[in-house]
């Protein structure tokens, strides 16, 4: 069993920067591929970025290449999602999954909420311009 618990989002202007963090209890988050996905009202949720076991190969979102950035802290048991040059659009309820399969390099895969076995109860991020 894991639990995954989110923290650190909150309302920030456009521009601005926030870091996420999701700490796993029950089980080493080292066992664990982790992504991250963000949902607004009305839409899907949707891939934002994921990270492998050891944190050496990372995806993301080309919506957020070059702004955000994945990672991790296994000895934490936390995963990181650090959020420059916010902008009004990343407001959204984001969520942190884990993987217990290895980190597959096809994004048909690791995009979609479907590969994840476990999920955060997600935190709002709010950015206003």
């Amino acid at each position: 069993q894991v639990q995954l618990v989110e923290s650190g989002g909150g309302l920030v202007q456009a521009g601005g920067s926030l870091r996420l963090s999701c700490t796993a209890s029950g089980r080493a988050l080292s066992s664990l591929s982790m992504g991250w996905f963000r949902q607004a009202p009305g839409q899907e949720r949707e891939f934002v970025a994921v990270i492998s076991r050891s944190g050496g190969s990372t995806y993301y979102a080309d919506s957020v290449k070059g702004r955000f950035t994945v990672s991790r802290d296994n000895a934490e048991n936390t995963v990181y999602l650090q959020m420059n040059s916010l902008k009004v659009e990343d407001t959204a309820v984001y969520y942190c999954a884990g993987d217990s399969f290895p980190l597959q390099r096809r994004s048909s895969y690791y995009s979609s909420h479907r590969a994840y076995d476990y999920w955060g109860q997600g935190t709002q991020v709010t950015v206003s311009s």
